[in-house]
């Protein structure tokens, strides 16, 4: 298992600035608001050779009373629990206050090494003397640092080292099947994800918009290795009014651009909602594979006939993807949570599919036999071949005489048919359409 390494702090002291900083990307939201980052961030990083794990947590404050304040406490303290070394920022512009005290006192008692960085440094020249106040905490020698500029986070990563175990070959995360929890607000993404992991990992609670970023968990079972991300909930547009929602938003629509699978997260109790249908229409738009997860299932009264009139509404509101499979769950009870990772391999597999030009073309023939192509005042479509270009989702280029005559019920036609043939019921597939004397792309 590769080192960890925790960034812990008070609120708003530049914890996620220099996560970002390190991590290379902007992975965590910054803003000038304290309690932003709820959840536990990992990314990887690199340093003199030495490839580990990097975590953002939320500002730990030691005398907490509200919920969220208090699950972001018990993400830190968990966070501290799995690393190797703990980077405890301070904020030189506040100087020591008494919660930086308290989480040094925190820190000691967990035993942890700790390497006390101490942040908004950005004048170049001499260091300010004010640094030497945060010798007090008694976490040894403070290093004066620029999350915002980048300076002394070499000195930070050179202090990390000393603390890592002797380099071994590590297994690498290639191969991993990214898995995007997405949805509307309060629907049990991050619940979810806590059953799949059998700890709580992500924040849960009733209040809506918890969760902020979106937070990715290395995972490993006996189906495979795992990423599992979970998502912010996504709101009507009119209701995203608050700054960091909107980051959140953006955070949940990159996510599906990076997963390879994307689980829909629908309401039992509520059924297909507007808001339901546009999350999942994003999905469909970036090509991604998709499940369609219907949570809270044993809050629901049911005779024999529930799971079927649902599961028809489903397909009716959510007509664009007909090929995602559904499954009905309950993440209070685990009813049928085992399923999704068997299911979530299924789809992404059909989703990396290569298929011979000779496979697809003895299935064009066929479909073409079975239902002549569409002829407009006198004039015959003619289909000469079809191939596939990439994956993720399957596209296939077909080329034909006249591409104002490929209609577009008999391209669906075709869609149907070479799902039926290769099994690709979980993947969007892409048709491209092309004359004869066009490059192929």
């Amino acid at each position: 298992m590769r080192p960890r390494v925790a960034i812990v702090g008070r609120p708003n002291v530049g914890k996620s600035l220099l996560f970002n900083r390190l991590a290379g990307r902007r992975l965590s939201i910054v803003e000038d608001t304290p309690g932003v980052t709820r959840d536990r961030l990992y990314a990887q990083c690199e340093w003199s050779g030495r490839v580990f794990d990097i975590v953002d947590t939320g500002g730990i404050e030691p005398a907490a009373d509200s919920e969220i304040l208090t699950f972001m406490r018990e993400q830190a303290l968990i966070a501290i629990d799995t690393a190797n070394v703990v980077v405890f920022v301070g904020d030189i512009t506040t100087g020591v206050t008494a919660a930086d005290q308290e989480v040094a006192a925190m820190l000691q008692r967990s035993g942890k090494p700790v390497v006390l960085a101490v942040n908004k440094m950005d004048s170049v020249g001499p260091v300010d003397p004010d640094i030497y106040e945060f010798y007090s905490l008694g976490l040894g020698d403070p290093i004066a640092l620029s999350a915002l500029h980048g300076h002394g986070t070499g000195d930070i990563l050179d202090e990390c080292l000393k603390y890592f175990p002797p380099a071994e070959e590590e297994e690498a995360d290639a191969g991993a099947i990214k898995l995007a929890f997405i949805g509307k607000p309060n629907v049990g993404k991050s619940s979810i994800v806590n059953r799949l992991l059998g700890e709580e990992r992500v924040i849960v609670s009733d209040v809506a918009g918890t969760t902020r970023d979106a937070v990715d968990t290395p995972f490993e079972n006996e189906y495979g290795k795992y990423v599992l991300i979970d998502t912010a909930g996504m709101r009507r547009k009119s209701r995203v009014e608050d700054r960091v929602e909107k980051f959140s938003v953006m955070r949940a629509r990159l996510a599906i651009e990076r997963a390879d699978v994307c689980l829909i997260m629908l309401d039992a109790r509520d059924g297909v909602t507007e808001q339901d249908t546009k999350v999942a229409g994003m999905a469909h738009e970036a090509g991604r594979a998709s499940v369609i997860l219907v949570n809270k299932w044993d809050l629901v009264v049911k005779d024999d006939r529930t799971m079927d009139k649902l599961k028809d509404d489903i397909r009716r509101d959510l007509s664009f993807m007909p090929y995602a499979p559904i499954l009905f769950i309950s993440a209070l009870t685990g009813q049928r949570v085992d399923r999704i990772f068997a299911l979530a391999n299924e789809v992404n597999e059909q989703a990396n599919r290569r298929i011979t030009t000779g496979l697809l073309n003895n299935v064009l023939a066929d479909a073409q036999a079975r239902v002549q192509p569409p002829t407009d005042k006198g004039r015959r479509l003619k289909i000469f071949y079809m191939t596939e270009v990439s994956v993720r989702p399957p596209t296939f280029v077909l080329f034909c005489n006249d591409a104002e005559l490929f209609h577009f019920s008999y391209q669906r036609y075709l869609e149907n048919q070479i799902r039926a043939a290769f099994g690709l019921t979980g993947t969007p597939i892409r048709l491209v359409i092309r004359e004869r004397g066009e490059k192929e792309p």
